[in-house]
């Protein structure tokens, strides 16, 4: 009645988009900071400005991935050359850590003023999948995922915890790598062919891919449901709650 493979024994679950409703929040915070460097590197340079796709540019370059690997690729996609900085430099600095520092200042802002929200499908299906004896990991690219999980008061329903702060102490790479996957499982003791993953992003749904897990879950928020099969998703359910 989970919908997934007699196999599978443990699941682990992306958490923006997936679990709780960061994700719009997110796409707002690099829009608005990608947004105002744009402006001003146009002014500096004589350039066009264009501003930030939050749809196209948010999915293909900075969705899923740590957020310091984000903005290199977008400045990238846009043929910007930044110094890469230090993870102490002043929000809004022009360097990579600079921007992102600035991105991770916006997002909490909004945290703070407007609370987190869970998905309910994700709430009743997570729960179903502990009452069912799986064990449950959170894997996520964000610095925040501490404060997401006690804001939305959920962090009682995940046995591991695999974030930002874990890759860089433990040299993970992120997404699309599966290595923070890879992670998870190892913590929670269960051999990666007999665990699922649970993504929204392109870059999420390809590490599961890559990582050669039992089952890779693609979950449709925005109606990219062919991509994600095409980044390796072995099923694309519109919500969790889908598969009970």
């Amino acid at each position: 009645m989970l919908g997934l493979p007699d196999a599978v024994t443990a699941c682990l679950f992306d958490m923006d988009g997936v679990v709780t409703r960061t994700a719009v929040v997110h796409d707002a915070a690099w829009t608005e900071m990608f947004d105002d460097f744009l402006r001003d590197w146009s002014a500096k340079t004589g350039t066009a400005y264009v501003p930030f796709d939050p749809g196209r540019d948010y999915d293909d370059y900075v969705d899923g991935k740590p957020r310091i690997e984000g903005t290199q690729s977008f400045l990238e996609s846009r043929n910007i050359s930044l110094p890469l900085g230090d993870p102490s430099d002043p929000p809004g600095t022009q360097t990579v850590w600079g921007l992102g520092n600035r991105k991770n200042e916006l997002l909490l802002t909004v945290l703070k003023r407007d609370g987190v929200q869970v998905y309910d499908g994700s709430a009743r299906y997570i729960a179903a999948v502990r009452a069912a004896g799986l064990r449950t990991a959170i894997v996520s690219s964000s610095a925040n995922t501490v404060q997401v999980l006690a804001a939305a008061g959920i962090s009682d329903l995940f046995d591991a915890r695999v974030d930002a702060q874990v890759a860089a102490e433990r040299g993970l790479r992120g997404k699309p790598a599966p290595d923070t996957f890879l992670e998870a499982a190892r913590m929670l003791g269960v051999d990666h062919a007999h665990a699922a993953v649970f993504e929204d992003a392109l870059a999420g749904v390809a590490a599961g891919h890559a990582g050669g897990f039992g089952y890779v879950v693609g979950v449709d928020r925005v109606g990219q449901a062919a991509a994600l099969r095409a980044h390796g998703a072995d099923i694309v359910v519109q919500d969790l709650a889908d598969l009970l």
